[in-house]
């Protein structure tokens, strides 16, 4: 199966992400809210608590990622912004994709629970290149705002601009596809077929 290169631009319809496949690549322009473990934990506690997020989940992209920032003439400037290890957000996904987020930005995967809710709610995972942060940057016009600083700056919800940020590979796709469990199962073959041969 040939792979695509699609564009998308936010806030994200979800015709769009069930468009995409496993392997596709994604260049995304718009908005992209970046959260971390203290803000997933946050969110969450908003959300259970009926109270109203400072920012909109509907059509989000939501990156994984504790950018570093630097604040220049009283302006914000992204310096990083590689992504971080997307399964310690397991725990709290599927609630944020109920409530809208169409594109998870990370790296590493995630879990059952996760990939569940991105097909009973048409979203997507992507994968961003770790150890490309300073990549990363060129692909962010602008900081639009800031929430919940009292987190730490990486903790903080970052609110970006972005134009063709990427490119992201789809590693969970919405029809219930993962390249991260091919990987795994084809791992796990290989090494029976190892054993095999060793114990032969």
């Amino acid at each position: 199966m040939q792979m695509a290169e699609v564009e998308i631009s936010t806030p994200i319809p979800e015709g769009a992400v069930r468009r995409l496949q496993a392997g596709d690549h994604v260049y995304l322009s718009g908005v992209i809210i970046t959260a971390r473990d203290a803000a997933h934990k946050r969110i969450i506690h908003y959300l259970r608590g009926g109270r109203d997020l400072p920012f909109s989940l509907k059509g989000s992209a939501l990156y994984h990622c504790g950018p570093i920032v630097r604040r220049i003439n009283g302006d914000w400037h992204i310096l990083a912004a590689g992504p971080t290890t997307s399964m310690r957000m397991e725990p709290f996904e599927s609630e944020l994709v109920k409530m809208g987020v169409k594109i998870i930005i990370g790296k590493g995967g995630m879990g059952d629970r996760t990939g569940n809710s991105l097909r009973r709610y048409g979203s997507v995972y992507c994968a961003f290149t770790g150890g490309a942060a300073a990549l990363a940057v060129k692909h962010i016009e602008s900081v639009v705002d800031v929430k919940w600083l009292d987190l730490g700056m990486p903790e903080a919800v970052w609110i970006l601009r972005v134009k063709r940020f990427g490119p992201l590979i789809v590693g969970m796709d919405s029809h219930g596809r993962s390249l991260y469990e091919e990987v795994r199962s084809e791992a796990m073959r290989n090494l029976e077929e190892i054993l095999k041969h060793l114990s032969g």
